[in-house]
């Protein structure tokens, strides 16, 4: 159905009751009151409330008036009414939509009151979004003339509410993976709310404590009620080593540890990023503003990008964002990059991100679907390939991404545009896309993203939503920051990517024979003894010397070294020899690549006879849907996995050992003997696109968040070498390092 603007003037006018800032997550009950306008509404005419789609919050309905979510309808004029609850039926963004059918006319001032959470008969209301936003509106389009064609109220006449965080309960200290002796740094101090928004009622006196000295660190920090964040400028260290900022309250408890910093002599210091998300002037929310806001001062990024469909951002908006991007680009401090993400279908190449290394380039759109006010053809780009083609004369940067869309690389791919793919984003974890381009020999890098569309660039929670996984971030070698420089490495490829920890990840190559780089620019040839991730090599070298180190948030269960497709081998951070009572069962996989990749896992696990001691999950964000213990031995879970992993350690009564654990879910129900679970995964497989469950042991405690080893590996003259490294966390976050390309000469 299309959406007109004829005499918008004329369509009405809406309220909502009660108005003002409601907390995220929090029940409430609404009357939004319509009233006609000089047209009034024809009989089977109407008007639609539309919400737009990543609303995360009470599934609308009424059929249960006891049930949160409960709808009722009326009109001053009690004349018969029709309410349909319906999803997807409208235009984008507006596709969790409300619709009002009036089965006779109404005149010109009569009134339809919609309940929105409606408590008169027992439901305990609606319960709102999980993510703030300044203007959640109610989006108004109305019908007067029974034509389905819906004509939206003018710009400030939707009713709109506030919606505001809650109570602050997990603390967040973000400071730099890797800066030099000497160098300035700045870490952020921040309170997040149970669904991952930054609290500004939270006030408290704290302490900073580093076991090493660190220049300019003062020791009490007083966070006031409204305050965001607390960003601590010009710290500094003179010695080399790993540190860590303690953050304490005044009874000396922890209330958080900093991400690792190393401090070491380097040509490049590590800068994160988040540069794939959207605002609400295409399917986001809250505006782009402050979305760059966000970004710089709640979440701590060093660089971030806007990613909205290139098929909603009009012309006037494009301006705006280049004008955002320039004004928010300060060379040392934040580094803001235009773009935008070209939507084409999947069957012309799918989707990928454009970001231009200036402002005021040419938006080459894949479409123009919801661009009904700009229908002029312009420089359009209806195929990956024809995007490719145009960008030729640009100073660009191409990265292929699985959304609703997935991008075939297969289509159409320049290796001097695209250097990387996004393996890890708010829709997922993709190795496959990594795996897709070895197959086809390409040399890419790999990075992650939020493309999230809650306001949250760089710290992208999920929230109660389909979209299952935490935001990813990439790490960018840089030895300055500025766009210049990131482009120079983005080409390069030096550059590693996470599910959203800020893990340090170091990946060098040593020779002991001749050896060359070859540019990724001009393609010339460099001598060279020892390269990074990323790099494309030519070697007379029979063997490469890879060091890895790894200082991970969390304690660390393995790291994997790849060469292309082969798992050469996995290192347990740990000793496999010894008793634990610790078992791990871990949901993963997805069903296809498209859109319904979701997979929905309903679990139950059963020690016979047996005791759990404790437990703990990971990756399962949504705060509302935790394991649920249901006697000594027993506990159901819901979860779900799209292409990642989410799951359970137990850690159960010695005398549990002899008996059964019996693992029901929706797939198949499984039995194993407990005393035969070893620490390498046993693997259970359910279809779909690796739809599995693992279930092995671990010990009692892991212990080592630190990693390094040197691996000595033999080159072969016959194989393309493509070596990489993946590191698993005990508490679920991943990281990629960029592959080594290698070639034996």
């Amino acid at each position: 159905m299309p959406y007109h603007n004829y005499e918008q003037h004329l369509m009405g006018s809406a309220e909502i009751i009660p108005k003002g800032s409601f907390e995220v997550g929090s029940m409430q009950s609404f009357k939004l009151i319509y009233k006609a306008g000089k047209f009034g509404i024809d009989d089977q005419g109407g008007f639609m409330v539309g919400l737009r789609p990543h609303f995360d919050g009470s599934k609308l309905q009424q059929h249960d008036p006891k049930a949160e979510g409960y709808v009722t309808v009326e009109s001053s004029k009690k004349i018969p009414i029709e309410l349909k609850i319906e999803i997807r039926r409208s235009i984008r963004p507006l596709q969790k939509n409300l619709y009002i059918i009036c089965k006779k006319f109404l005149k010109e001032n009569d009134k339809i009151i919609i309940r929105i959470g409606d408590r008169r008969f027992g439901s305990p209301g609606v319960r709102l979004q999980t993510f703030c936003e300044k203007k959640f509106d109610f989006k108004i389009l109305v019908d007067p003339f029974a034509t389905q064609d819906f004509i939206p109220l003018p710009d400030g006449r939707h009713p709109e509410i506030s919606i505001v965080p809650t109570i602050g309960k997990n603390w967040k200290l973000v400071a730099p993976s890797l800066r030099r002796p000497k160098e300035k740094f700045r870490i952020l101090i921040k309170c997040e709310d149970k669904w991952g928004n930054p609290s500004n009622k939270v006030r408290m006196v704290f302490f900073l404590h580093s076991k090493e000295k660190i220049i300019g660190l003062p020791k009490k920090i007083t966070f006031k009620k409204g305050q965001f964040s607390e960003i601590i400028h010009d710290l500094n260290i003179h010695k080399e080593g790993v540190y860590k900022i303690e953050l304490k309250d005044v009874d000396n408890n922890i209330l958080t540890i900093s991400n690792p910093i190393i401090i070491k002599n380097s040509t490049f210091a590590h800068f994160w990023s988040d540069m794939h998300g959207q605002s609400r002037e295409t399917i986001g929310t809250n505006t782009a503003e402050e979305y760059f806001n966000f970004a710089k001062n709640k979440s701590f990024l060093d660089i971030c990008g806007h990613q909205g469909n290139d098929f909603q951002i009009t012309d006037k908006f494009w301006k705006e964002l280049n004008k955002i991007t320039k004004t928010y680009n300060k060379n040392g401090e934040f580094i803001s990059v235009p773009g935008y993400e070209w939507s084409g279908n999947t069957s012309v190449g799918g989707d990928h991100n454009v970001w231009y290394k200036n402002e005021g380039r040419p938006i080459f759109r894949s479409s123009r679907a919801l661009l009904y006010q700009e229908s002029k053809k312009g420089n359009d780009a209806h195929t990956s390939k024809e995007l490719i083609k145009k960008l030729k004369k640009e100073d660009a940067l191409v990265v292929a991404h699985v959304g609703g869309r997935y991008a075939d690389i297969g289509y159409a791919h320049d290796a001097n545009l695209e250097p990387s793919v996004e393996v890890h984003s708010a829709w997922g974890t993709f190795d496959w896309l990594i795996k897709d381009a070895f197959k086809l020999n390409y040399k890419v890098g790999i990075v992650a993203a939020s493309d999230g569309h809650k306001g949250r660039p760089g710290a992208s929670y999920p929230g109660d939503s389909l979209f299952g996984s935490y935001g990813g971030l990439t790490c960018h070698l840089l030895p300055f920051l500025d766009r210049d420089s990131l482009f120079e490495e983005f080409r390069a490829r030096h550059h590693y990517a996470t599910t959203g920890a800020r893990i340090f990840l170091d990946v060098k190559g040593d020779f002991s024979n001749k050896t060359h780089l070859i540019s990724p620019i001009s393609k010339k040839k460099v001598s060279i003894d020892s390269c990074l991730m990323g790099d494309d090599i030519l070697t007379a070298s029979n063997e490469l010397k890879l060091n890895v180190k790894v200082e991970g948030t969390s304690p660390l269960e393995k790291i994997e070294l790849y060469d292309g497709l082969k798992l050469l081998k996995t290192i347990y951070a740990f000793e496999r020899n010894e008793f634990s009572n610790r078992i791990r069962i871990t949901c993963a996989g997805q069903y296809y690549r498209g859109r319904g990749r979701l997979v929905n896992w309903d679990c139950k696990a059963s020690f016979e006879t047996g005791k759990i001691i404790q437990y703990k999950c990971f990756n399962f964000w949504n705060p509302n849907r935790q394991p649920k213990k249901l006697n000594p031995n027993t506990l159901e879970w819901k979860t779900v996995t799209t292409g990642g992993n989410s799951g359970i350690d137990f850690w159960i009564a010695k005398d549990t050992f002899k008996n059964n654990l019996t693992i029901e879910n929706n797939f198949k129900n499984i039995n194993i003997n407990i005393s035969s679970i070893d620490y390498k995964p046993r693997v259970y497989k359910f279809g779909g696109m690796d739809i599995r469950m693992h279930v092995q042991k671990l010990p009692k405690k892991l212990k080592q968040s630190s990693f390094e080893k040197e691996f000595n590996i033999n080159l072969n003259k016959s194989n393309d070498h493509r070596f990489y490294i993946k590191v698993i966390q005990e508490d679920g976050h991943q990281a990629w390092s960029s592959p080594i390309y290698i070639k034996k000469v």
